[in-house]
């Protein structure tokens, strides 16, 4: 019974963490393939230009899905303080 609650608590826990870090992982490696073909194709290898836009990538990503990062680890940290009763 209780490794069941562990298991669980364990696979959301991870499901939550992979949502959040979904979309800042998905455009950061979308800008880094974009950069490293760029780089490819115009012989152009300057190391400055693979961090650059990866950084700046990640800083719009966090300002757009900020707010949609932080409600749902609030959410899922409300849930799971309320839940502490029931665990034992």
């Amino acid at each position: 019974m209780k490794s069941d609650l562990a298991v669980q608590l364990l696979a959301d826990v991870l499901w939550n963490a992979l949502l959040i870090s979904a979309p800042l992982l998905a455009v950061t490696l979308l800008v880094g393939l974009l950069v490293s073909v760029l780089q490819v194709v115009t012989q152009v290898q300057e190391m400055s230009l693979t961090f650059i836009p990866k950084i700046v990538a990640t800083v719009i990503v966090l300002v757009v899905f900020g707010p949609w990062m932080l409600k749902r680890l609030l959410a899922f940290s409300a849930s799971l303080i309320s839940n502490i009763p029931s665990y034992f």
